[in-house]
């Protein structure tokens, strides 16, 4: 009667980090957080914030961590999500880094600051670097691309543009977030006859912002719902633009 016979193999060497994809909207435009790297490799080039986990720390409490090392900001105000795992050997010339990457999203948030890994800290256009004005180090693009796809998704089908307006917020300043995020024009009438037929997407607080220019605007915060019905999908940004 044959055995059968397992050899273990060796544990492999790997390590684990965290890189965060921080998008906020300044002046009308997406923007995502980026550092100056002051350590080796890559100093002195631009990447996403991010570091190593350390032993016994979890993912989610290491992003916070590097969030605010790196940076001075505060986890705590913005929506934070794992977006996806970066391990292509050879994507980091120190050895096998296995990378888990987060999402998050927040309302025009305050300049940061550089931490100890950081020779400097700044909010950068992302069209800068989608049109190659800017090159990331590592693979810190693909996973900034990885991230503007997941945003962008996440506006179709969530209330998650709403993370980014200041409390209470008018709906132009919401759909200002769609067209950053988007990249494209929408239709104020059309946009804010979709947003109030959907349920739960924004409630009324009863108080009017009064502009410079124009009628007074009602202000709204975000509502219970957490996904929308029917979507407001890419797809569909024809009629959304004013469009048959």
């Amino acid at each position: 009667m044959s055995k059968t016979i397992h050899q273990r193999r060796p544990p492999a060497s790997l390590t684990a980090a965290v890189d965060l994809v921080i998008f906020t909207v300044r002046d009308g435009q997406l923007h995502v957080l980026l550092i100056e790297r002051g350590n080796m490799p890559y100093r002195g080039e631009a990447a996403l914030p991010g570091g190593f986990v350390r032993d016994g720390e979890a993912l989610d409490a290491a992003a916070r961590r590097e969030l605010r090392e790196e940076t001075g900001v505060a986890g705590d105000s913005l929506h934070l999500e794992q977006l996806h795992a970066y391990g292509d050997p050879g994507r980091d010339p120190r050895g096998r880094i296995i990378s888990i990457a987060y999402l998050a999203l927040g309302p025009d948030l305050p300049m940061p600051r550089a931490g100890t890994d950081a020779s400097a800290a700044h909010w950068i256009p992302v069209s800068s670097i989608l049109e190659g004005q800017l090159t990331l180090a590592f693979d810190h693009e693909k996973i900034l691309r990885d991230g503007l796809e997941r945003a962008r998704s996440q506006l179709e089908h969530t209330t998650i543009a709403a993370a980014f307006c200041k409390e209470p917020f008018t709906i132009a300043d919401l759909r200002q977030i769609y067209e950053a995020v988007w990249g494209l024009p929408l239709d104020p009438s059309n946009f804010r006859r979709k947003v109030m037929k959907t349920e739960g997407f924004v409630m009324p607080i009863g108080e009017r912002r009064l502009p410079d220019v124009g009628r007074p605007a009602a202000l709204f915060r975000r509502g219970l719902a957490e996904t929308l019905t029917p979507p407001l999908t890419r797809s569909g940004s024809v009629d959304l633009q004013g469009g048959t």
